[in-house]
Parts: C-alpha cells; sequence; structure tokens
C-alpha cells in the first residue's frame, strides 16, 4: 500500500513520540560522560554502534573521531545531509543535575572539568533519535539521508586540525554528494520548543586577533629611557574602538571587536619589553571581516610607530558567517511553521556566536536553525546562557528539536523526487 506524504509525516511524528524516553536518556548519557574536541570516543562508538543497528552503512575516524551514517530509502529521490556535533568544553559544572558531569580531562597541559554547555550532547541524541524515525518508514522514503556527526565544533586543541573543516576535506559532502543540509542549536533564552529561523547571515565570523606590542625596557621610575608598551597597548585598545563605532558603516552589518587578554610586566618598577593583546573579531559580511582586518593591522602598527614601539598583528581567521541559504530557508519556513505551530516560529535576531555549520555552508545549501530550550515558567532574561556552567536544558523541548529536521528532511525530500 502507497503512503503518503501527509500520513508518512503522521507515522514519523507517532514514531517520534514513542521514542521520547530513548532521546532523554541519550541525552542524559552523554551529559554525564562529555568529552573535548577531538577525544569524543566514547560519543562516537555510541552513535556508530547505535547507527549500525539501524542497518546504516557507517564510516567511522573522520576527523578523528567523526561518525558518518548512510540511510538509503528504497524510492529515488535526493541526497540530504543532517549533521549534529559532539564535543564539549572545558567548563565546571554548576548546575546540580542528578546526571551533571564530574568528568575531568586534559587541556591545554592541565587537567580541566568538562561539561556539555553548549547542548551538543542534546544535538547528538536528536541526531540519533532522527535516524530511528526515518530507519522505520525506509520502503517510503525517496532518496538518501546521510547523518553526519561530527567532532570538534568548538575548534580543535592547540597544533591539531578539526571539526568541518577537516571532514570536509576528508570527503564528507562526497560519495554520496549531498545537495542541502540542514543542522540545529538548542539556545538558553528562547522558550522551550520555540524554533528560530533567519535568511542569509544569521552567525557570525570569528577570527582571532593576536597584538605584541614591543618597547624598550626601563626602570619604571626613568620611563624617559624606555618605550612603555603599556601606555601604547592602551592607545591601541582604545583606538581599536573606533573603527567599528566610526570606520565601518555598521547600519550595513553590525561588527564587534572585543580584547579579551592584556598581558605583559614583572612587577611595578619595571617597564617591559613587551605587550601581548589577544582578542575576537566578529562580523556577519566577508567583505567587511576583510576590511575590519586590514584597518585592524593599519592603527595598531600606526598607533605603535608613533610611540617609538612596534606592533606585530596576527590574525587568525576562524568560522566564516553562518549564512542560510535564502531560497532553501524561504520554501522551508512552512515546514517548522507546521512542526511548531506559527506562534512557534520567529524570525531570529543575527547572533555574535559562531558556528562552523558555516563549513559546510560555504560548499551546499544550508539551513540553521535554533531550538528553545528555556521552560514557560522561567524568565527568558533569566536563563544562564550557553557555555555557562549554570547551562540546563529543558528537555521537553528536545521532541521539537527530532521533529524539526526529520520533517525538513521529509518534505525536502519529497519535493525533489515529485520534480
Amino acid at each position: 500500500m502507497t503512503i503518503t506524504p501527509d500520513e508518512l509525516q503522521a507515522l514519523m511524528d507517532k514514531r517520534a513520540t514513542e521514542l521520547a524516553p530513548d532521546l532523554v536518556a541519550w541525552r542524559r548519557d552523554f551529559h554525564q560522560h562529555p568529552e573535548l574536541s577531538n577525544r569524543e570516543f566514547r560519543t562516537a562508538e555510541i552513535v556508530a554502534k547505535h547507527l549500525r543497528h539501524l542497518g546504516m552503512d557507517v564510516t567511522t575516524g573522520i576527523a578523528h573521531t567523526g561518525v558518518v551514517g548512510i540511510f538509503r530509502g528504497a524510492l529515488p529521490g535526493p541526497v540530504i545531509a543532517l549533521r549534529a556535533d559532539m564535543d564539549a568544553l572545558p567548563v565546571a559544572e554548576a548546575t546540580g543535575l542528578p546526571f551533571a558531569s564530574h568528568a575531568k580531562a586534559h587541556f591545554e597541559g592541565r587537567e580541566v572539568a568538562v561539561m556539555h554547555a553548549c547542548g551538543h550532547d542534546c544535538h547528538t541524541a536528536i541526531l540519533m533519535t532522527v535516524a530511528s524515525v526515518l530507519t522505520r518508514f525506509q520502503s517510503s522514503w525517496p532518496g538518501t539521508v546521510k547523518f553526519i556527526f561530527q567532532p570538534a565544533e568548538e575548534g580543535p586543541p592547540a597544533g591539531e586540525e578539526g571539526g568541518a573543516d577537516l571532514m570536509i576535506r576528508q570527503g564528507v559532502l562526497e560519495n554520496p554528494a549531498p545537495e542541502v543540509i540542514f543542522g540545529l542549536h538548542v539556545f538558553a533564552g528562547m522558550k522551550s520548543g520555540m524554533l528560530g529561523y533567519r535568511p542569509g547571515p544569521v552567525m557570525a565570523s570569528s577570527d582571532t586577533l593576536h597584538i605584541l606590542i614591543r618597547g624598550r625596557q626601563a626602570h619604571g621610575g626613568m620611563p624617559w629611557q624606555g618605550v612603555d608598551p603599556i601606555v601604547v597597548a592602551a592607545q591601541v585598545v582604545l583606538a581599536l574602538q573606533t573603527i567599528p563605532s566610526r570606520q565601518l558603516d555598521v547600519t550595513r552589518e553590525p561588527v564587534i571587536l572585543t580584547l579579551g587578554r592584556i598581558q605583559g610586566g614583572l612587577r611595578d618598577n619595571i617597564i617591559p619589553e613587551e605587550v601581548e593583546l589577544l582578542g575576537t573579531l566578529r562580523t556577519f559580511d566577508e567583505d567587511m571581516r576583510q576590511e575590519l582586518a586590514e584597518r585592524v593591522r593599519r592603527t595598531a602598527e600606526k598607533v605603535a610607530e608613533s610611540a617609538g614601539a612596534t606592533a606585530q598583528v596576527r590574525i587568525d581567521r576562524g568560522y566564516p558567517v553562518t549564512s542560510n541559504h535564502e531560497i532553501l530557508t524561504e520554501s522551508m519556513l512552512p515546514t517548522l511553521q507546521r512542526v511548531a505551530g506559527h506562534d512557534g516560529v520567529f524570525l531570529s535576531r543575527k547572533i555574535t556566536g559562531a558556528e562552523d555549520f558555516s563549513r559546510y555552508q560555504e560548499k551546499i545549501p544550508g539551513l540553521f536553525i535554533f531550538l528553545g530550550i528555556t521552560p514557560d515558567a522561567m524568565d527568558p532574561r533569566q536563563a544562564a546562557p550557553n557555555h555557562s556552567a549554570h547551562f540546563v536544558v529543558d528537555e521537553t523541548a528536545l521532541p521539537v528539536g527530532v521533529r524539526a529536521l526529520v520533517h525538513l528532511a521529509s518534505d525536502y525530500a519529497f519535493s525533489r523526487s515529485n520534480r
């Protein structure tokens, strides 16, 4: 008997509801046993075992610990990719949950606490559940779905490669090649079960700024005998802030320039030889990203030169702008509204956090959405943010994430197979 797309969607929703206990159990298990970037060994093993149990062709070890499962429907149709990230953060959990993490790991040469403070445990459990849903209806599914479980979204350890960039270089978007990719992120401060979307730029690029200011060491009581890099650093800090506020057209796109560390000197009466500055640059436009970098470099160098010092500027390019394909996003909006209701879907503001889902979007059209996980009883403004030691998730929202990815994949697959 032939199942219509509407009938199939109803059956998949029913299956997603049935799997809610498994979804929560997986999420809690991952939360209690978090692993840092490129070290997601236990998580990857659980994911791979589950996908194999579902009958998928599974490849492991991509970008160190990445896992890819291939689900092939019985009917002809497109290849779609769904992505979840698996890594945790070096954060000491302070939630007091019964399944709170007490894990430890080594990070940058020292032992640290580890916590799923960004919700990647939820993403992994959601995509595992989506796999369980779709494989139940293989005989009615048009096309192929590539399940991508990615390590190191938070960035690989120093001296290592990883994340989406390495997965792509190692062929994750080939054999078979998906024509679109979907992903989601749980987000604190959004009401539980709400879905946020935005066509075009939605999350910022992220570049790391290093500035080394060299002066000339001298006695603190005789500063005229040296060149004080601390004073120069202060001048550079203030001058850099005029770039987003006075030099770039912020009516076009927002620009963020933040200096998070200033380090130099050993004691009160010695003018040091050098001072280091460390910061981050965030933009939503690639041309503005380039212009910002050029202005930062010129400003730091010229301010230092004016004082007789030097400034060595290095900008490490990080993730590009996460930009949702506009046509794909608009075409999928009715899908999101069907999942969460018209009142449950909203146009997201731009978010100055960064995401390496953007790497996939550089290669193929992609849609990245946000899932609210703050309960109605809580003021969203009071919710502990992602990356906080107090970050918590309202697990009742997670089935909405499952249904969102299931329906995005289903609607796209059927729309392409019927052409």
